[in-house]
């Protein structure tokens, strides 16, 4: 699910909860162990995870008015990469690019021509 400026309240919530609980799963964290490792109360935590923070309904509204409701897939994505993904990810990053020779424009003859 993309969100956008149409995308009900309601909607953006219950589908920000499933992702958090996806990603809380995902790290191996309970509830309750997620909970206490935030100092928040677990029926907090299931509250935020079903989708019923009336709270956070302010924020995404502040965010829709900044028209920055788009920022939310960066935040919590809606797949997240797999670990095998995550490596190759990584060994692409790491690939090193060939050096590109640069001229300053000092390097002009007295023709004004760039050597070649």
């Amino acid at each position: 699910m993309k969100f956008d400026s149409l995308t009900p309240e309601s909607d953006i919530l219950i589908e920000i909860g499933r992702r958090l609980s996806l990603l809380r799963k995902q790290q191996g964290f309970t509830q309750t162990q997620l909970a206490e490792e935030a100092g928040i109360g677990v029926a907090t935590l299931r509250r935020i995870e079903g989708g019923q923070d009336s709270q956070m309904e302010s924020w995404l509204k502040i965010l829709k008015a900044l028209n920055a409701i788009g920022s939310i897939d960066a935040l919590l994505p809606e797949q997240l990469a797999s670990p095998m993904e995550q490596v190759r990810a990584s060994k692409k990053r790491k690939k090193k690019t060939t050096p590109q020779s640069t001229v300053w424009g000092d390097e002009q003859d007295k023709a004004g021509e760039s050597p070649q």
